[in-house]
């Protein structure tokens, strides 16, 4: 099982997308400061979770987050479900 994840920083509100096959320990990693192109906007809150059979699917859900039609998706959906 792979998820796709989406992050809200609490410090200043920057989005994070990824995808691991291990979700406690990745947003662990990003909260303590291991992954060194966020380290300095943490803590993060999960804002949004997709789950996935293989990395493959997981791969490309995760680029149509990052793309521009990805984040509109993003912001119409996960703020209604809030």
């Amino acid at each position: 099982m792979f998820i796709v994840y989406v992050l809200r920083s609490e410090k200043n509100g920057y989005r994070y997308i990824g995808q691991t096959n291990n979700l406690e320990r990745r947003i662990r990693e990003h909260n303590d400061g291991l992954t060194k192109s966020i380290q300095f906007q943490t803590p993060f809150r999960i804002e949004h979770t997709e789950t996935f059979a293989t990395r493959q699917e997981a791969i490309f859900r995760e680029r149509f987050l990052k793309s521009g039609k990805g984040r509109e998706w993003l912001c119409n959906n996960v703020a209604s479900m809030r």
